[in-house]
């Protein structure tokens, strides 16, 4: 049974303020759950409307009815499990492989869905601008399924870290060389920008290469979506 102490202290993780006061965010889904579980992540409680879903200790979990759910859940319709975990801290990040770097992303379906993205193609550090959506606000760690598990994600003051990095950038832009007619190296930080004003004044004169996805065929769109963009930018650091 929920009391009313829990209740306010998981609202209050729907806002960033609060997740960083508490040192705590939430997830909802028993898979995305299950993936923390099974990963670094520390689980701080755990709330469910069935019984013996997952293998933690009783001072963890609590069995809840559907009613207290819809009272803690920040979706519409809730799916059974909600868990509160604790906000790690970011590792050191890796530079012997590709790096994504974000510069003021704000969507945090496009955030969830980069991070998704990096899963797949096995890019295991995402760096974030400081203007960068929260990656655990709850619409973000929704849009990840579990991914957010496997990724390393830091946040920084993007043209500071570009400066002591080594590696090669490349930016996506409008203008750039196409992305299927450059050989791509081994490693690199690969930024992609805002969706509104992409990557920055200021972060671009890091950039070393400017990349471009070309359209095709005649009246195109204005642009491609950073994760679509994101997804295809992959493929062709991948596809090596």
């Amino acid at each position: 049974m929920l009391v009313k102490s829990q209740i306010k202290l998981i609202r209050s993780l729907q806002q960033k303020k609060y997740r960083n006061q508490h040192g705590l965010f939430f997830v909802e889904g028993k898979k995305t759950v299950q993936e923390l579980l099974d990963s670094d992540f520390k689980a701080h409680s755990i709330y469910c409307t069935a019984a013996n879903l997952f293998a933690v200790s009783d001072d963890i979990l609590t069995e809840i009815s559907k009613a207290e759910l819809d009272q803690i859940s920040s979706l519409k319709n809730p799916n059974g499990v909600l868990g509160v975990f604790y906000i790690p801290k970011a590792k050191e990040v890796d530079f012997t492989d590709w790096i994504v770097a974000l510069d003021a992303v704000r969507d945090p379906g496009n955030l969830g869905t980069i991070i998704r993205l990096c899963d797949w193609f096995g890019i295991r550090n995402l760096v974030c601008s400081q203007m960068t959506v929260d990656c655990f606000n709850p619409k973000v760690l929704q849009a990840t399924m579990g991914s957010i598990a496997r990724v390393n994600i830091t946040y920084v003051k993007l043209v500071d870290f570009l400066k002591v990095s080594d590696m090669k950038v490349y930016g996506a832009f409008m203008n750039g060389a196409s992305v299927y007619e450059l050989e791509l190296p081994q490693k690199g930080i690969i930024i992609l920008g805002n969706e509104a004003n992409g990557i920055s004044t200021e972060v671009e004169a890091s950039v070393t290469q400017k990349v471009a996805i070309p359209p095709y065929g005649g009246k195109t769109s204005e642009s491609l979506n950073v994760a679509t963009a994101t997804a295809i930018l992959l493929h062709e650091i991948r596809r090596g």
